[in-house]
């Protein structure tokens, strides 16, 4: 059974949520601008398959929730839609449900968490959706991309927005959208529910960062960037602090008409916020259907992403494809549940058996389209057991893979008291400083990291101890603390290392994940 704490994981002061180093103008805990008087704050977290609604108190208590389905649709191979008045309706929805019997007077503000990097379309003049939205998942905007590979212009990309060339981010999509609805407004989520309930064209610099269009250092959308995809700068949103005054929601908005926007966050940049000073120390994962792991200060190593955590920090950030769908393809082609997969896998070794689930490509820290998945290591001893216990493993050697890009390449003291003179000497801001040493903790949160195996096997394989989040709903949790200026600490279940030697297992996945991406390159 998992270590509890309640805290600081090291036993120290109760740690405050959102007292993050790094933080430039415009980011101090709190500074929300004008807002209500009442006690509670709203979050609204717009996901890809639900909204869902938190009434918080200062505490961090939950006094009401609320939530709503969103449909996602499929029309052909790779692509993947929404409908852009479906997301507004669900946030209405789920806020009426969680805003029932409760007095309109003690609502403070309103946080917004949501997803990321789906491209929505619209017409300013009526407000009204001009196309679908695709999801972050939609690759056919695939073609744009490869013909900027073509021309030479991935590594340029990469440079200006942190991001590598790839269909997931908004870019592409976005102009795959303004092709067929030429003159349109574009954003993403945030960006839409923001003008759809405040009637502002607005975009959250987190969010922004995400689109492959900003200017990941300046914090400004590139000219150079807009020009290579094709992007007039008339139909995009303006780029927002995270936290401030937002907007205040208009009649449009139903239950929330009159109440101010005070926060909005992507959420996985929420769910790290949410960790407040630990983020300092470690790095975050979020453990979904795919896996966000993220960590403040900037990197130049290309497997990993640069990205703004909330206002003008920067972040590091690592995404990974297949983590929880890998448990639940093994599950579908098996004929069970996951939940038996998770028994499975809890009761047995992998014997040997790797599983890379590339089943669309690799993404951090590979960023390669063309690797195929595969099982390795399979003997006539081999049963459901070994595969279920992979299908585990593979998401835990998937971050580890990402935590070692992440890590600094020199963390001597020395080299730290060289980083942090060049910072001083140069008077640079944290849009350019870089991380001084290595991880000391990872922390977890997101439906699978309910799973104490994948926990222990993460603590063994990074040598970190993990932290996992007792405390459910970080997304907005994370937001409604950066909207209403909350402090309250949230509680940990501890993994520690066991003693013993996974070199063995780090060489056999590195060896399958060469074989997965020599056999793409191959077809």
């Amino acid at each position: 059974m998992p270590d509890t704490h309640s805290g600081d994981p090291d036993g120290g002061a109760v740690r405050e949520p959102g007292a993050v180093p790094e933080r430039g103008a415009g980011g101090e805990l709190g500074a929300v601008g004008d807002r209500g008087v009442g006690d509670l704050v709203l979050a609204i977290d717009q996901g890809t398959s639900s909204t869902k609604c938190l009434l918080v108190d200062a505490a961090g208590a939950v006094v009401a929730t609320g939530s709503a389905a969103v449909p996602i649709r499929y029309p052909r191979p790779g692509w993947v839609e929404q409908d852009a008045g479906e997301i507004l309706d669900s946030v209405l929805a789920a806020a009426s449900e969680c805003l029932a019997g409760v007095d309109p007077g003690r609502v403070r503000s309103i946080g917004l968490s949501t997803q990321r990097e789906s491209a929505v379309v619209w017409d300013k003049r009526t407000g009204e959706p001009a196309g679908p939205v695709l999801g972050w998942q939609d690759q056919r905007a695939q073609p744009i991309c490869d013909a900027l590979r073509d021309k030479g212009e991935a590594s340029r990309v990469r440079e200006i927005s942190g991001l590598p060339l790839d269909p997931m981010f908004s870019a592409a999509k976005l102009r795959w959208l303004l092709d067929r609805t030429p003159g349109a407004a574009v954003g993403t989520v945030d960006a839409w529910l923001l003008f759809a309930l405040t009637g502002r064209h607005r975009i959250e610099s987190g969010n922004a960062s995400r689109t492959q269009l900003l200017d990941v250092r300046a914090g400004a959308w590139s000219p150079e960037l807009l020009d290579l995809f094709g992007i007039p700068a008339s139909a995009l949103p303006a780029i927002t602090p995270s936290s401030g005054s937002l907007g205040v929601v208009g009649a449009r908005g139903g239950v929330l008409d009159g109440l101010p926007i005070t926060a909005v966050l992507g959420d996985s940049h929420a769910a790290l916020y949410a960790h407040g000073t630990l983020a300092s120390r470690g790095v975050k994962v979020t453990y979904g259907t795919g896996s966000s792991v993220m960590r403040l200060g900037a990197t130049d190593d290309t497997g990993v992403c640069l990205t703004v955590a909330w206002n003008d920090c920067l972040a590091a950030e690592g995404n990974i494809r297949s983590s929880g769908a890998t448990v639940a393809w093994l599950a579908s082609v098996t004929g069970v549940t996951a939940a038996r997969i998770a028994e499975l896998a809890a009761e047995s070794s992998s014997d040997g058996v790797v599983l890379v689930p590339a089943f669309g490509g690799l993404a951090a820290p590979y960023w390669d389209d063309n690797a195929v998945g595969l099982i390795s290591g399979l003997t006539l001893g081999s049963g459901p057991g070994q595969l279920a216990r992979a299908a585990v493993e593979s998401i835990a050697h998937q971050v580890t893979d990402v935590i070692e890009a992440m890590t600094p390449k020199d963390t001597s003291p020395a080299a730290d008291s060289s980083r942090a003179a060049d910072s001083s000497s140069s008077g640079r801001s944290p849009r350019s400083g870089g991380f001084s040493r290595a991880a000391d903790c990872l922390l977890a949160d997101g439906g699978a990291a309910g799973n104490d195996t994948l926990m222990q096997i993460q603590a063994d394989l990074t040598g970190l101890p993990v932290y996992r989040a007792r405390t459910t709903n970080l997304s907005a949790l994370g937001v409604a603390f950066l909207a209403g200026g909350f402090t309250p600490p949230i509680e940990y279940d501890e993994f520690h290392p066991q003693p013993g030697d996974f070199t063995a297992q780090r060489s056999a996945w590195r060896a399958a994940i060469a074989r997965s991406r020599e056999r793409g390159a191959s077809i």
